[in-house]
């Protein structure tokens, strides 16, 4: 649930409106690709990064991308497994398919990406009959084989996690972008095992991408107009480069190794140095891992912005335990401190969870006075969802009756909703820098953007236009949206 305003998500609303699949644009079709690919992404940014990974491997293979689900030779769905109900959205959207194959393209072909794939495997292919190929996060370079043993009339599947695949030498397909912002993926997997969640299981081990790669594809986005880069991770204050491989065996490496090793808060200063009229943002962070530098290099680089997705999952002790998080509330509020005290003026948003195994009425108010102390800009909560093959749903009763999650949830929703508020009306009169990423929702009249903060904003369109840097005068705001007036360009147009 997306509550106050606007953060993290709000990026992908590029791409989905409201879990509404992505049909494709791509900028760069080719003439000569004759087949037609509809791929759509349901969860996070990692997904929609890799939809664009699938495509610039199928575009190679003579597919260019279309809206039109009724005209696609190959329908692909890149999947969630984070919680139950993202899962039952993409059965649904099986439906949709099987009944666009019966009725008008018989000899269209579905294959299902992503975590669900890799979670459910074979089992996959029994229980869809209408999926021809399954196909894992760490095995699209093998598509082209998995398309042709599908052309040949076979089932294919490949769900094998690798130690090493990070697509680095892969230059994504940007679908549905607007030319101004982009995800560049730096890591893959997750070695944190929080009890409550399958992405270990379904995304692998971790390990980081190549820094040159990541920068030569900064500066490509740069050439070709982007204005702003997401540096995307599961947990990207753990990327650690030392030549390749696990980051669970980098004290195995030799001593050149560890002396050149580049950390997250290196990468940070390398993409600031790269293109300092550029943007930069990162998701997501761990509060295990978020080093005291990495607020220092944000601090240090003013096109790094102040904006920091810090999930906490819960505000208690116990809990927090239970969930194998391994940060205690103190430590996390020391985090907060920290930020603050060295960049005052950044955004901080949450993940929290209510009604995990266990959680009793004073657990759950040690996540509201949490909340009290920080005051998050904004937030996503959700109630516990018991995960197949988590050390929760193995080990714990999902014993917090649903009236009591639902009462929780409602609670915390109502008083981060006051925060938002709280945190919007700051702004009021302030001059705050806007890059404009498209046209309001709401009036044909009026631009909207984002701040270095993610606070999304809206203003009188003028003689501005998308990609535009401007500096905005605020004149009035909503928990979510800041109103304004532009009093001129911005030093970074």
């Amino acid at each position: 649930m997306l509550i106050g305003r606007v953060g993290f998500q709000e990026i992908m609303e590029k791409i989905i409106d409201e879990n509404k699949q992505g049909e494709s644009l791509v900028l760069e079709q080719k003439d000569t690709n004759k087949r037609k690919l509809f791929i759509e992404s349901y969860g996070c940014a990692m997904n929609f990064s890799d939809s664009e990974i699938v495509a610039s491997i199928l575009s190679e293979q003579g597919f260019n991308t279309t809206q039109k689900l009724e005209e696609a030779d190959l329908v692909l769905v890149n999947t969630c497994s984070i919680r139950d109900k993202a899962e039952q959205t993409v059965r649904k959207r099986l439906e949709k398919y099987n009944a666009v194959k019966r009725d008008h393209n018989p000899k269209m072909k579905v294959g299902v990406l992503g975590c669900m794939a890799e979670r459910l495997k074979t089992k996959f292919l029994e229980e869809e009959k209408i999926i021809d190929l399954v196909v894992g996060p760490d095995a699209y370079k093998d598509l082209p084989n998995l398309i042709a043993e599908v052309e040949e009339g076979r089932d294919a599947i490949n769900v094998i996690l690798s130690k090493d695949e990070t697509y680095g030498d892969i230059s994504p397909v940007r679908l549905n972008t607007n030319g101004v912002t982009a995800f560049v993926s730096i890591t893959r997997g997750c070695d944190n095992m929080c009890t409550f969640c399958v992405v270990p299981f379904t995304r692998g081990r971790e390990r980081s991408r190549d820094p040159q790669s990541i920068i030569e594809e900064i500066n490509d986005l740069r050439s070709k107009g982007f204005k702003e880069v997401t540096l995307l991770g599961q947990n990207v204050d753990s990327y650690l480069w030392y030549g390749g491989g696990l980051k669970k065996d980098f004290e195995k490496a030799n001593v050149m190794q560890k002396a050149t090793s580049v950390n997250f808060s290196k990468l940070l200063e390398l993409c600031a140095k790269a293109q300092p009229k550029m943007r930069i943002r990162f998701s997501t962070s761990n509060p295990q891992d978020f080093t005291i530098d990495v607020i220092e290099t944000m601090a240090k680089y003013q096109n790094i912005c102040n904006h920091i997705h810090l999930p906490v999952q819960s505000g208690s002790n116990r809990i927090l335990k239970e969930m194998n998080r391994l940060h205690t509330r103190e430590e996390y509020m020391q985090l907060i401190y920290n930020i603050k005290k060295i960049i005052p003026n950044c955004a901080i948003s949450q993940d929290m969870i209510v009604g995990f195994p266990t959680e009793t009425e004073e657990d759950f108010q040690d996540t509201v006075s949490l909340m009290e102390y920080v005051k998050y800009d904004f937030g996503y909560m959700f109630t516990y969802s018991e995960r197949p093959g988590t050390l929760a749903e193995r080990k714990m009763d999902d014993d917090v009756p649903e009236a009591d999650k639902k009462r929780r949830l409602a609670e915390i929703v109502e008083l981060q909703q006051v925060h938002s508020g709280f945190r919007t009306r700051e702004n009021l009169n302030s001059v705050v820098e806007v890059l404009i990423e498209k046209e309001s929702k709401k009036s044909e009249k009026h631009w909207s953007g984002r701040t270095p903060q993610s606070l999304v904003t809206v203003f009188p369109k003028g003689n501005y236009k998308i990609g535009d840097f401007v500096n905005v005068k605020v004149i009035d705001c909503t928990s979510a949206t800041l109103i304004g007036e532009a009093i001129g360009y911005s030093e970074n147009n």
